[in-house]
């Protein structure tokens, strides 16, 4: 350290990271800032310097330096700042202390955690405490990674299980265990705790959904058809229990029943072709993310989906951790999922990726369709990604045809589903590699009737297969 370097870092004043003290005589209320920085992004406090930026530096004694590692020991889990000496002349010298963001927050000091903002220091509100001790906590002791009290085996969905493992399997990110069992099956997935008990974890993601679990009230689903922009009048309302995979199902249904599509006359083909007004990939996508990144541990808690005449949102109880923001969701960033055990089942059943790039996707895909990306916010302990709607949707009035080839938005009629090929269509251009057993499971048709549709698309030559049945996947033929 240099008298030089010192002087670049008087000349830019106090920030975020930088803090000037005339003297150790204020050491208490320097390790409060000190504090703060081990909670933020660490920082640099400088003794020494007056709060204008003037060097004037202090004589350092042996005792000096004792007194301030004796007020170290105030620092709860321990805190342990660098502390160089650098000289100015006359016999003078500045201290400088570096802390490091640390990896063990809050460190409080003297039973108290402070925070910084801007050029100040603060104590910390409660929230943001109870937010760093979870944090702190959740590499061993999370919700999802707990036992299942009162739960097993028998209880849990078998083809839903099973559905996991060959999938997992087929795109290569898990081993055959050479069983079918469920117990094996979800052993291999990592999904028990302490030998052969079943962690919450395995109960998100394969109870039977045929009634509310009521030691579970929170693996809820919300889905609801407003009129208008706001949530004064409802056309659609309902809620369903089930686990994780069986629930982001019948969101998928309900946006492919409630949403918008735009239609068009392909020259050629006497016929009309409808295609959702939102990219299905990028829908699928944000359902996942809600699933995966929720915070189960809120007994009141759901993921919600709410359909606006200008917008559609995905609304996911919880809140962003290890400083992730809305806008760093959209610019590259590390993937720290809050459940990981639930999303290392996402993605080795292929519904997401990892590495921290699904919001990324996210806005490729809608730019890619000619859309604004979604935005991200934070509103009442929730998480909400709004898709806005592109041009007016009538609630009721089909559009009408103009030439050819001209799109169209319409509205599908609420109760009214799309015919099953039109539907199946609509999924294999987002999924290309979905089995008719796993369509079956997501639009609740039996496998029959789906490999009936199926035949009539690739026999009319909208749909053909690439590749052999296990390993292919199906293009849709525009």
């Amino acid at each position: 350290m240099t008298p030089d370097q010192l002087a670049a870092w008087t000349a830019s004043g106090e920030s975020e990271t930088l803090e000037f003290k005339k003297s150790t005589a204020e050491k208490d209320r320097a390790c409060r800032t000190l504090c703060a920085f081990a909670n933020g992004q660490g920082g640099r406090l400088l003794f020494g310097v007056t709060p204008s930026g003037k060097l004037v530096g202090q004589t350092v004694a042996d005792h000096t330096l004792e007194e301030l590692a004796q007020e170290f020991q105030g620092f709860e889990p321990p805190l342990f700042p660098l502390v160089e000496r650098v000289g100015i002349g006359a016999g003078r010298e500045v201290l400088v202390l570096t802390v490091a963001r640390t990896a063990r927050a809050p460190v409080a000091f003297r039973g108290v955690a402070y925070e910084r903002v801007l050029n100040t220091t603060r104590t910390m509100p409660r929230e943001t405490y109870q937010r760093l001790l979870l944090e702190e906590m959740h590499a061993t002791e999370r919700w999802e990674n707990q036992p299942a009290e009162g739960w097993d085996v028998s209880r849990l969905d078998r083809r839903e299980m099973v559905l996991t493992l060959e999938e997992s399997i087929r795109r290569g990110r898990i081993d055959d265990p050479g069983t079918r069992e469920p117990l094996e099956i979800l052993r291999g997935l990592g999904l028990l705790v302490g030998g052969n008990r079943l962690s919450r974890a395995a109960v998100v993601l394969f109870c039977k959904d045929e009634e509310q679990p009521p030691d579970f009230p929170q693996l809820l689903l919300k889905v609801a058809r407003f009129k208008g922009v706001n949530r004064d009048e409802f056309l659609d309302n309902r809620q369903f229990h089930g686990n994780a995979f069986a629930l982001m199902r019948r969101a998928e249904r309900f946006l492919i029943e409630s949403l918008p599509v735009a239609g068009r006359i392909v020259p050629g083909r006497m016929e009309r072709v409808d295609t959702p007004l939102l990219p299905v990939e990028a829908l699928r996508e944000a359902l996942a993310n809600a699933f995966v990144h929720r915070d189960y541990a809120i007994g009141g808690g759901s993921v919600g989906v709410g359909l606006y005449d200008d917008r559609l949102e995905i609304i996911s109880i919880g809140d962003l951790h290890f400083g992730l923001t809305p806008e760093a969701l959209f610019r590259e960033h590390e993937s720290k999922p809050w459940n990981p055990m639930i999303a290392r089942t996402f993605y080795r059943r292929g519904i997401i990726e990892t590495w921290g790039r699904g919001t990324l996707k996210i806005a490729r895909l809608m730019q890619e369709s000619g859309h604004e990306p979604p935005t991200v916010a934070l509103r009442q302990g929730a998480v909400i990604v709004t898709f806005g709607l592109p041009g007016k949707t009538p609630m009721k009035t089909p559009g009408k045809r103009r030439g050819n080839d001209r799109e169209t938005p319409q509205k599908t009629p609420q109760k009214t589903p799309q015919k099953l090929p039109e539907t199946i269509l609509h999924l294999m251009r987002g999924q290309p590699e979905l089995s008719s057993a796993q369509i079956a499971l997501l639009l609740g048709k039996s496998e029959s009737a789906v490999k009936r549709a199926t035949r009539k698309l690739k026999e009319s030559g909208r749909l053909t297969r690439i590749g052999p049945d296990k390993g292919g996947y199906w293009k849709v033929i525009e």
